[in-house]
């Protein structure tokens, strides 16, 4: 006979608590000499065990339990502790989520999870999140701010490893390697850090880079896509004062596309928590001057 009911797990280890209750109370009346009880205390005894049955079965419909529910093979148990261990597992990893506005009204989303601890390894993703007008106001709002066209959603995945260095010769060397499936481009990235304590709460951080950059196209009919590849070269010395919260950095940057170097100076100065002042001057590979100052704040949650 097959029983059914929305009963589930809840309340059989209570009917299974108040039979065994039952029993060890039936039993005990039953071992109790005759001549070592009352008659009051045998009646007393068998009604306190009626009354507790019908107390815990009161609501229990013993006709509709769904014991079916007790048929699990010892395969199917070991999977849901299996699958309740690799969630359990993943949790406590922690995925680091971090999120910002854009001033076009996207957010941008960012998280990593490490891998593993040997050489730091982790890996991630940087999204660029569109939020979806619901308004008619809200589209022709973005459209203003986007120069006439909606903000696209898109995203790139990394991974990075961060290894030590040559004994003096340099202290940190750090790998990263992106890939943007939507703008077909991909990069791996290499640099090798060397820190050298000033005097006082001064700091010199030397760091040269080196990098290829892959960009494709899509083929499109009677034109085939092909693959182009840079490759490029930076070096960069940063002074940092810890007292004031100023860093000042002078670097130099050349690339297959470039014939010569383009130096840039850089200044950054920590107002208080979170809010930084930043400002920049630097060559560009058509002779130009770039300029740029920009203030921002950082938090992450």
């Amino acid at each position: 006979m097959e029983f059914s009911t929305g009963f589930g797990w809840t309340r059989l280890p209570v009917l299974a608590a108040a039979f065994i209750l039952g029993s060890a109370l039936t039993v005990s009346a039953q071992i109790i000499a005759p001549a070592a009880a009352a008659p009051d205390d045998e009646a007393e005894a068998t009604e306190a065990a009626a009354a507790a049955d019908a107390d815990v079965l009161r609501d229990i419909d013993v006709d509709k339990l769904d014991w079916s529910q007790l048929a699990i093979d010892a395969g199917t148990l070991s999977d849901i502790i299996a699958a309740r261990k690799r969630a359990q597992a993943a949790a406590s990893g922690g995925l680091n989520w971090a999120s910002s506005g854009n001033a076009n009204g996207s957010s941008a989303v960012t998280v990593k999870q490490s891998v593993s601890p040997f050489w730091d390894t982790r890996i991630g993703a940087d999204m660029t999140v569109a939020k979806e007008p619901t308004t008619m106001s809200e589209l022709l709002a973005q459209k203003a701010a986007n120069g006439g066209s909606l903000p696209q959603s898109s995203g790139s995945a990394w991974a990075a490893a961060t290894a030590p260095g040559a004994g003096a010769i340099w202290d940190k060397t750090a790998v990263e390697a992106r890939v943007d499936p939507g703008a077909e481009q991909s990069r791996i990235g290499a640099s090798l850090t060397k820190s050298v304590p000033l005097s006082g709460d001064t700091s010199l951080t030397l760091q040269n880079g080196y990098s290829v950059n892959q960009q494709g196209t899509t083929a499109v009919p009677g034109i085939g896509g092909h693959i182009s590849r840079n490759y490029g070269t930076d070096q960069s010395a940063k002074v940092e004062l810890t007292d004031t919260g100023t860093s000042i950095t002078a670097g130099q940057t050349m690339s297959t596309t470039d014939d010569k170097w383009l130096r840039k100076l850089g200044a950054e100065q920590k107002l208080f928590d979170n809010v930084t002042v930043s400002g920049s001057v630097g060559e560009t590979s058509q002779g130009a001057i770039n300029k740029s100052v920009t203030a921002g704040f950082k938090k992450s949650w």
